[in-house]
């Protein structure tokens, strides 16, 4: 645990990519590859799942510390991390100990899941007395499940190659499906992604390739990518992003966010059933409303529900469209141009009947913009460019040519700051994570915002009928670091009440917030979710009384009726 809140602390202290690049290959190369397995599968992106309660971990740390509630408050407020108030309040340890990362986690935390709260108070009272300060801060957000650190997979990726003189490629391709929940990290799986040879498992999936963001205007397309002869362009479903694969008998079916999801889309599996072995696909699972996508709602039912019903199978159908084909006749096509993976594409699509995205026609590129206003009809979210002579490459990279996602404006609404909450990392001294409110109905003028105001900072509860502010949204992200260290001023001089980590915040802020999709929900006051929330800018220039509707909101909700995405898309 030592070397691991070591190599932790390194990583947090330096925004430097070759420091960081040089820590973490300097411990893959001294690490127990066992300890080593579980680090690479906290950094590349697994996520630890919370054993202890919040509530239980706050209640044991103020006995050990012997602090009342309202100290440890106080303190967690001053600090703004749950983890570092607890790393720094307990007593010095009395009985240490340097057991490794996958002792910590194999035969202490996992098991520690699901006891009685007595045991889990007392096995963290006995573990927090065996580590220093950086220990007890990482076991914490370990236990709390509130791990992150600044380290992409592509770093990971990066530092194991040069820590054992291999092919960034080929640890890319190993490190597939690593962060699976199904499997546990194991020395064994640590040196098979390092080893000179190693035979791949049968449901391995590739690296995906990823597309850059297209952020200039339409006028900018032809002189920055040439004539639209050469790119092949297909409308961006907002679906799940997945690949299928038939090898030795069987169907593998893998999220772009490296889950096995094969047990949960059993119509994907009847599809991938017609593939002949030795095929790989890229594509995107939807459910379809007739001829068009259905939202992306209708396919959120089906993910995270492990009992698959006769009746949710029928009211949310799932089908595959195929993007790119990765592997033909157990050979990999990654290296070949595009144009070519599609022409094997569309001729195994013909063969099977599996469904192939449409490849969108435009007589050029101001026509092609003339055609991404329809997509929010068509129920897509703009297009994908993809160059006709570009490789299938290894995550977001321009080494093996160019695929371009070019996204329809986001929704945007007007809105008003009224709670926030403390970053994580270097941004846990700040508050950056705020929830937004709308009004219920339009404010008669500046005078009435105002007296809502008030009465809020009054703590008044608001009358039925009266104005309100009506909460619909969180974000966290889209100001720089001066931006939210100016908001954070605010909030301090501003704050009215406290709740743990949460503070109410008297209205005074306006904010354009970004979000690229509206749904209904029953779970939230306003009746309303939306996806991907970001902060696009604050309005100085807009006063409180401006800021937009809950009746605005709804009217993106409503929306316009979808129409047929392409007249030949086979049936999914």
């Amino acid at each position: 645990m030592k070397r691991f809140a070591a190599l932790y602390a390194a990583l947090d202290a330096s925004a430097a990519t070759l420091d960081k690049v040089a820590a973490l290959r300097q411990y893959f190369q001294a690490a127990d590859p066992a300890d080593a397995a579980w680090a690479v599968y906290f950094l590349a992106g697994g996520k630890p799942r919370q054993t202890v309660p919040t509530a239980l971990l706050r209640a044991t740390a103020c006995r050990e510390a012997g602090l009342p509630d309202w100290l440890f408050e106080e303190s967690y407020q001053a600090v703004g991390d749950l983890a570092e108030t607890i790393a720094h309040v307990l007593p010095a340890a009395d009985n240490p100990r340097d057991l490794g990362l996958a002792q910590w986690l194999e035969q202490r935390l996992l098991p520690l899941r699901g006891q009685p709260s007595d045991a889990q108070a007392n096995a963290l009272a006995a573990w927090w007395r065996e580590l220093d300060t950086a220990g007890r801060f990482l076991l914490t957000k370990l236990i709390g499940g509130g791990f992150r650190v600044g380290v992409s997979k592509l770093l990971v990726q990066r530092a194991l190659a040069e820590a054992f003189d291999i092919d960034a490629k080929v640890v890319a391709q190993r490190l597939m499906g690593y962060t699976d929940a199904k499997a546990l990290p194991t020395a064994a799986r640590f040196n098979a992604l390092h080893a000179a040879q190693a035979e791949a498992d049968a449901g391995q999936p590739y690296p995906f390739f990823l597309a850059h963001a297209w952020t200039e205007d339409a006028a900018a397309l032809a002189q920055r990518l040439g004539d639209l002869c050469g790119w092949l362009v297909e409308w961006k479903y907002d679906g799940i992003r997945a690949q299928v694969l038939r090898r030795e008998g069987r169907c593998w079916i893998w999220s772009r966010g490296e889950e096995l999801m094969t047990d949960r889309f059993p119509e994907v599996v009847g599809l991938a059933e017609r593939l002949p072995e030795g095929t790989v696909l890229d594509g995107e699972i939807l459910v379809w409303q007739g001829s068009a996508p259905a939202p992306f709602q209708k396919l959120q039912q089906r993910i995270g529900r492990k009992n698959l019903t006769k009746k949710l199978l029928a009211e949310a159908p799932v089908g595959f469209i195929a993007y790119d084909l990765l592997e033909w006749q157990g050979a990999d096509q990654r290296t070949q141009p595009l144009r070519s993976r599609r022409a094997l594409l569309q001729a195994l699509c013909a063969d099977t009947g599996l469904p192939l995205s449409p490849r969108v026609q435009a007589g050029n590129w101001a026509a092609l913009a003339t055609l991404r206003e329809q997509s929010r009809e068509r129920g897509v979210e703009g297009f994908m460019l993809k160059a006709l002579g570009s490789a299938y490459g290894s995550g977001r990279t321009k080494a093996d040519g160019t695929w371009w996602k070019w996204k329809v404006d986001p929704f945007s609404l007007d809105c008003v700051l009224i709670y926030a909450q403390a970053g994580h990392g270097r941004r846990a001294s700040l508050y950056t994570d705020y929830t937004f409110a709308v009004w219920n109905r339009p404010p008669a003028d500046a005078a009435e915002a105002a007296a809502v105001a008030e009465a809020i900072a009054r703590r008044e509860p608001a009358r039925p009928g009266a104005l309100q502010l009506v909460p619909f949204a969180k974000a966290y992200t889209g100001l720089s670091d001066a931006e939210f260290a100016q908001v954070d001023r605010v909030i301090r001089a501003h704050t009215l009440e406290k709740f743990g980590p949460v503070r109410s915040v008297r209205p005074t802020l306006v904010f354009e917030l970004g979000f690229e999709g509206v749904n209904r929900s029953p779970r939230h006051k306003s009746g309303i979710a939306v996806r991907f929330p970001r902060m696009l800018r604050i309005r100085h220039d807009k006063p409180l009384h401006e800021a937009d509707t809950l009746a605005q909101l709804q009217a993106m909700l409503d929306g316009p009726t979808q129409v047929p995405v392409a007249g030949n898309r086979s049936t999914a």
